[in-house]
């Protein structure tokens, strides 16, 4: 190892090879790349892992996150993605708690840390993969290769990749499950530390923590347990000096000296092999109970080559994913939030180019084995093996190999594999150096990499930071993708741009002409254009192809009961609460509907329904209060807005409401009091100064009524029952002036 480390002389210089120095290098730099995010929002995922999940709320206990998935659905449920993580979701949930609320900051900021932590982790890391394991007579562990690992963990620290880790708040899954993965290893080689190498020796605490803190990897990101794998290669290649190509060829040629290897008799390694199959297994198994059997259910858009039916297709797409990977790994400029619905087309016969990609990825692959098995330099041998490992053994539980995955592909699993890679570039920087006398070349190469990449960071963590550039940025790396194109829309739904909303939902649907919640975000916006017609199709192809789907029954309904359609519209509302009971805002839009019918009773019932099921739903309970006031049921009026104002005691509609009700029922004083709080809140309402004027009118406190009448008319000059009001107290206040100057 001394002599990769000479070879990568002129490239780091000997001022920071000091552990100190160097570890302080690499998390600067780790930190210069992404500090841009720490004042992100939450974007695309993070709202339903965060905003949207119930777990991070005190009220929630505990002990539930350990029966939910990542976004807080059940387990058991039909619709968990079984991604159960349940340590990551409680640093979440202290998250929130520290800082008091969903400030999206201070969730960047830990990420952007953890990455720092896991940067700096990794010189001691690479010091080991790259100069084996040696101690100092005080058993302290010895840097053989203090060059490679700082140049391995500097490449680590800023590959462009982590970014989807580090800016999107869920990709915390993946850095904790990095941190412990990385813990776990480094505890592994500590069982060494105090039998000086002995063959067979170890210690046994130190291999039961590693295997402990590989299953706490595990509770933060399913790849986590993947270190049982690399730690039991590890132990075979650098403790036990396992020569593979060795063994295999005394296997081939019979020879008897196989019984002799070392290797083989050793009873330390066949321990710990043991320990590691066993620990590993038990672990898989109580995660298997606790999840149940059921898998994960994806859908053909999510991982269309998992659905081929020829298995000669899967395997040609699966391993185009992978030199697609490995492609993000070497050329990390065209990155994406998400590669599904379209993005990557289907290889659909062998005689497609893509398929050069393929024989690229297996041609290197292959080269770099036949290298890891047949040199005779053994430090070759172990480096390259150890790189190889690092770099697929945490890729294997997103290889599609053992069971289907919800992706094409993910950046974020390729945080702990990139480890691997960077340790191939390091040691192939090394070799070139070896190989010419252009040392200042490759010096300027290695070093124009890091600040491209540090560059490259920098800009990609800026279109981390919101969603409009997020998504925006991802129109040109996959613009035939249909999410893409329906996120985009969204985006510019919620900021009130319609018709720019309309032109990409058309061209998601164009593109995935099964893409349902194009349809019914479209159908959404369709119907507030009153352009009804092509909405009801829209929506009605929606529920034909996903009958299910909720939310488009519900807005089907809506459409319909606009046309006066008002059977149909039942019926639709009746369907989306049968997919899915719990659902206040259909029950809400079915009262209404019996409103419209006069069917005032079933009305009050759906409405009560949605309050029950939301004791927060405004809108439900001001529409009782209305009707009630409306039918003139004052009394049953009053007790549920006091209801609904104990329940939801600063919503200044409800005060308005209920203020209206008290000032029929004649209590002068409680709702003048309701009509200023709702004034108060929401000081330009003209509806609350014109209806406190009314109060005011009747109450006989004519030059307040005057008062807010004229407020009421600035803020709103066409409302006609204002004026007529206005004008009647106008003429009472001349008859009175009359009077008095008699």
């Amino acid at each position: 190892m001394a002599e990769l480390d000479a070879d990568l002389g002129h490239i780091i210089p000997s001022s920071v090879l000091a552990p100190f120095w160097a570890k302080l290098v690499v998390g600067f730099v780790s930190l210069v790349c992404f500090a841009r995010s720490y004042d992100g929002d939450f974007v695309f995922d993070d709202s339903e892992a965060i905003i949207n999940n119930k777990d991070l709320r005190a009220e929630t206990p505990l002990g539930d996150l350990w029966h939910h998935d990542f976004w807080g659905s059940r387990l058991s449920s039909n619709t968990s993605h079984k991604s159960y993580r349940p340590l990551t979701v409680l640093t979440f949930r202290i998250n929130y708690y520290l800082s008091g609320g969903f400030y999206p900051m201070s969730f960047h900021v830990v990420n952007i840390l953890l990455h720092g932590g896991i940067s700096v982790l990794m010189v001691d890391v690479f010091s080991v993969l790259f100069g084996g394991l040696q101690y100092s007579s005080r058993g302290r562990r010895l840097n053989l290769a203090p060059r490679s690992s700082l140049l391995a963990a500097l490449l680590f620290a800023a590959h462009p990749v982590h970014t989807e880790c580090v800016a999107g708040v869920v990709g915390r899954a993946d850095l904790l499950g990095a941190l412990f993965f990385l813990l776990s290893f480094l505890g592994y080689c500590k069982a060494f530390r105090e039998t000086g190498n002995k063959e067979g020796t170890h210690s046994t605490f130190w291999v039961l923590l590693s295997i402990l803190l590989g299953a706490v990897a595990m509770l933060c990101k399913e790849q986590g347990i993947t270190v049982l794998g690399l730690n039991a290669v590890f132990d075979i290649l650098v403790i036990g000096k396992l020569n593979v190509l060795e063994m295999v060829q005394k296997v081939l040629h019979k020879d008897k000296s196989l019984e002799n290897l070392g290797t083989l008799r050793n009873g330390g390694l066949l321990f710990r092999m043991t320990l590691l199959a066993s620990g590993g297994a038990g672990v898989l198994y109580m995660r298997w109970k606790i999840m149940g059997t059921g898998p994960p259910a994806f859908t053909e858009v999510d991982n269309p080559a998992s659905f081929a039916d020829s298995m000669l297709i899967r395997a040609i797409n699966y391993n185009y994913y992978y030199s697609l990977n490995a492609w993000l790994l070497l050329c990390p400029w065209w990155l994406c939030f998400d590669w599904s619905m379209g993005c990557i087309p289907l290889i659909k016969s062998a005689g497609d180019w893509r398929v050069i990609a393929l024989a690229a990825l297996w041609f290197c692959l292959i080269g770099l084995i036949c290298q890891a098995l047949c040199s005779e330099d053994s430090h070759k041998r172990r480096i390259l093996t150890l790189g190889l490992g690092f770099l697929i053994i945490p890729f294997l539980p997103a290889s599609n190999l053992f069971f289907r995955v919800g992706f094409v592909v993910a950046e974020r699993v390729l945080y702990l594999p990139s480890a691997g890679y960077c340790m191939l570039l390091t040691f192939g920087f090394g070799a070139l150096s070896k190989h010419t006398k252009k040392k200042k070349l490759i010096a300027t190469v290695v070093l124009g990499i890091l600040f491209i990449n540090m560059l490259r960071c920098m800009i990609r963590s800026g279109e981390w930071r919101n969603e409009e550039q997020l998504f925006r940025s991802a129109l040109s790396v996959c613009p035939l993708n249909a999410k893409v194109h329906y996120n985009v829309g969204k985006n510019l739904a919620d900021k009130g741009n319609q018709t720019a909303a309309i032109r990409y939902y058309r061209e998601a649907v164009r593109l995935n002409p099964k893409y349902v919640h194009a349809m019914n975000n479209l159908g959404n916006i369709l119907k507030e254009r009153n352009e009804l017609q092509e909405a009801e199709e829209l929506l009605s192809l929606a529920v034909q192809i996903q009958p299910d789907f909720a939310a488009a029954w519900m807005n089907l309904g809506i459409v319909q009961n606009s046309l006066k359609r008002f059977e149909a519209a039942e019926q639709s509302y009746r369907t989306a609460i049968k997919h899915r009971r719990k659902y206040p805002d259909c029950y809400y839009n079915l009262g209404r509907l019996y409103a419209d019918l006069n069917r005032h009773v079933d009305a009050l019932n759906a409405w009560r329904n949605a309050t029950v099921l939301k004791p927060e739903h405004s809108l439900a309970w001001n529409n009782m209060i209305i009707l009630l006031d409306n039918t003139g049921n004052l009394a049953q009026a009053e007790a549920v807005g006091r209801e609904a104002l104990e329940l939801i005691p600063n919503d200044h509609s409800l005060m308005f409401s209920l203020a209206n009700v008290l000032g029929k029922s004649q209590k002068y004083k409680e709702s003048e009091a309701l009509f200023l709080k709702a004034i108060k809140a929401h000081p330009n309402a003209a509806s609350y100064h014109g209806n406190l004027a009314v109060l005011y009118h009747r109450w006989g406190h004519l030059d307040l009524a005057k008062k807010h009448y004229e407020i009421s008319l600035q803020l709103d000059p066409t409302a006609s029952g204002t004026k007529e009001n206005y004008g009647l107290l106008r003429r009472k206040l001349e008859q009175k002036q009359k009077k008095d100057g008699k």
